[in-house]
């Protein structure tokens, strides 16, 4: 492995068998667990611990599966400590069980020892497309096949796993353990179409005439928001997802190092204070940039990083400049972007980087609702969706969730809002059948 990748080891390393089942131990057991009201999908976490303090690895995952469908990712990446770890009665001590290490642990054990499947239902109940193979289309997938659905996910582009795959980076999401995970989902007897991208190479008309009885749309907001201010067109301006998609894609061997748009040496800024110009920033260092400043227009307790991501990057030599609003792109006389004139507490002040990464957010594109009739988005782009059933939008037998409907979120609540347009979905396919009937 050569230097630059050598840089994208996993950080956190895994615990061995006697340090899980050590931490588990330490569980209280409390009798109304506040951590698992802090878990989004609600996930048995009580119960999975204490199956694994006894050792029972195979009844800690089959808890698991009742919830999650990406356990070995969520164990990677939800920010813990404001959610399951930060709800744990023992966190205010500092002696919060290490929950996501511990449900990271199970679902490792499980793919490395291959232990047995649970037993499927027949897929008769009905037939089921799902756009997109991030977080959302990959909980529906896996909550539809285990309750005797048949499913097929169509994906762009020529791997599954969405975001996972391209926008998260190496050192916190190993590719290998998304492949695991995402082989598991087949396992259920889900179906995979690469390469297909809907709205260009099919239409959601063309998969009602295959017989599909309904449609999820999970594509995530693929189209990143730009600056609309003087400069924002000069070379060397680019988005962070761009650089972690590229990144990622070097990772794999599918391009060279010249393809990453990111010199060694390069004096970097990434704009933005979310995790994903955490991601961009710490990606940065790895690839070698002399400096990375993270600018923020806002205090450093208003931004949206994670608080672990954020001294992660402090600690990895990131550098922040707090309340920096960018005014104007700087430029050269070839049209390269020499830097930034930004207003800080101090007054107006000119700073000289080499690249600027955009991470302020994204939006959905609109390929899908454009190349069909009666889905209905709101003035931003989203996908209006109903209550009842849950997730359908305003075309019957469309569904929509995850970051299409609920502007961009973390993994889990995607999976969140996943689960319960599942649950929509299989009721507004039996309720047709029956009426058929």
């Amino acid at each position: 492995m050569n230097e630059a990748k050598e840089t994208f080891r996993e950080l956190n390393e895994s615990f061995t068998t006697k340090e899980a089942i050590d931490e588990a131990k330490r569980c209280l057991n409390c009798k109304n667990p506040s951590c698992k009201k802090g878990c989004p999908i609600e996930n048995d976490i009580p119960g999975f611990i204490h199956q694994l303090s006894m050792g029972n690895m195979g009844d800690a995952m089959r808890i698991i599966n009742e919830k999650s469908n990406l356990p070995a990712i969520c164990g990677r990446v939800c920010p813990h400590e404001k959610q399951c770890q930060g709800h744990c009665v023992l966190y205010a001590k500092g002696k919060g069980i290490q929950i996501g290490k511990l449900e990271r642990f199970i679902a490792d054990f499980d793919t490395e020892m291959s232990l047995i499947r649970e037993k499927l239902p027949q897929k008769t109940r009905g037939k089921v497309a799902v756009i997109g193979s991030g977080p959302a289309g990959l909980t529906v997938a896996g909550d539809l096949a285990r309750q005797g659905f048949s499913v097929t996910i169509f994906e762009g582009q020529s791997e599954a796993g969405g975001v996972l795959m391209y926008g998260i980076p190496e050192y916190r999401l190993p590719k290998a353990v998304v492949a695991k995970e995402i082989e598991k989902i087949e396992a259920l007897g889900v179906n995979f179409v690469l390469n297909c991208l809907v709205g260009k190479d099919i239409t959601v008309d063309q998969m009602f005439e295959q017989g599909y009885d309904a449609i999820f749309i999970g594509t995530g907001t693929a189209l990143p928001k730009s600056l609309d201010i003087p400069g924002n067109k000069l070379r060397g301006i680019i988005q962070s997802s761009y650089l972690l998609h590229m990144v990622n894609i070097f990772n794999q061997n599918i391009v060279e190092r010249n393809a990453v748009p990111l010199k060694e040496g390069d004096r970097v800024a990434v704009i933005g204070c979310g995790n994903v110009a955490m991601d961009a920033a710490r990606t940065a260092v790895r690839m070698g940039a002399a400096s990375v400043h993270v600018i923020y227009h806002r205090t450093e307790a208003e931004m949206s990083a994670i608080p672990s991501e954020y001294q992660d990057a402090v600690k990895e030599g990131v550098q922040f400049l707090w309340q920096t609003s960018t005014q104007e792109f700087l430029g050269d006389d070839e049209g390269k972007v020499i830097g930034l004139r930004a207003a800080t507490p101090e007054g107006i002040r000119d700073f000289t980087f080499d690249r600027v990464l955009l991470a302020i957010g994204s939006r959905p594109a609109n390929r899908i609702v454009s190349t069909t009739t009666g889905i209905e988005v709101d003035d931003t782009g989203y996908v209006i969706v109903k209550d009842r059933p849950y997730g359908m939008t305003t075309r019957r037998g469309v569904f929509a969730g995850g970051d299409v409907v609920h502007r961009p979120h973390t993994v889990v609540l995607a999976m969140k809002a996943a689960k319960q347009v599942a649950a929509g979905i299989a009721q507004y396919v039996d309720a047709v059948k029956l009426l058929e009937e």
